[in-house]
């Protein structure tokens, strides 16, 4: 996927915005070191470009690394139920590289905990070995101002979650040939 162009750059009183995120770093108990790096090795289809008993640096892409997993000793287990980061999200180009991923993914036991299309992406999120939350999704609009005017809207206000789908059906109306602009559309929004 490539970067979009930035459409809105912040004057330098606002604050000079970086050009990219460029990594994540995750630590883990010594008894998941292994599990978490073969784990996205696996699910982000990447390589290691560094690799240490302390530290294993990952990348999909252009990118010396996009993920580093660092082994601490004595780590307490995530705790899901306290503040901080939700999930973090990796984006697709095509349905049918989601749809690929899915059937990838479900062939090595890695299965999805929700499927929702939220109207601006349709997305499948996921627990790492750890239990740190990742969502695999498309983007539904052609443009990131169609997709900010439909979050400002309505239908958004309204459900600003999305829908659950069906992640089997979701693989059936792609590899059907069903036009993308329809499956990516939200079911709750779908004129009958």
């Amino acid at each position: 996927m490539s970067a979009p162009v930035q459409e809105n750059i912040a004057s330098a009183a606002d604050g000079i915005s970086p050009s990219a995120l460029c990594h994540i770093v995750l630590r883990t108990p010594t008894e998941n070191y292994s599990k978490m790096v073969d784990f996205y090795l696996t699910f982000l289809g990447a390589h290691a470009t560094h690799t240490h008993p302390r530290v294993t640096f990952l990348t999909y892409d252009y990118e010396h690394h996009r993920i580093a997993i660092v082994n601490y000793p004595d780590l307490k287990p995530l705790d899901t139920q306290a503040a901080g980061l939700a999930h973090i999200a990796f984006g697709f180009d095509t349905l049918t590289e989601l749809a690929t991923s899915f059937e990838q993914k479900k062939a090595r036991g890695i299965l999805p905990f929700w499927c929702v299309n939220h109207g601006m992406s349709t997305s499948m999120y996921y627990r790492d070995p750890d239990g740190n939350e990742l969502e695999l999704q498309v983007d539904n609009f052609e443009t990131v101002t169609e997709a900010i005017e439909f979050m400002n809207g309505a239908k958004f206000e309204e459900n600003p979650i999305g829908v659950d789908y069906d992640p089997e059906e979701f693989v059936r109306r792609v590899r059907s040939g069903e036009d993308e602009k329809r499956i990516k559309m939200r079911s709750d929004l779908v004129e009958s």
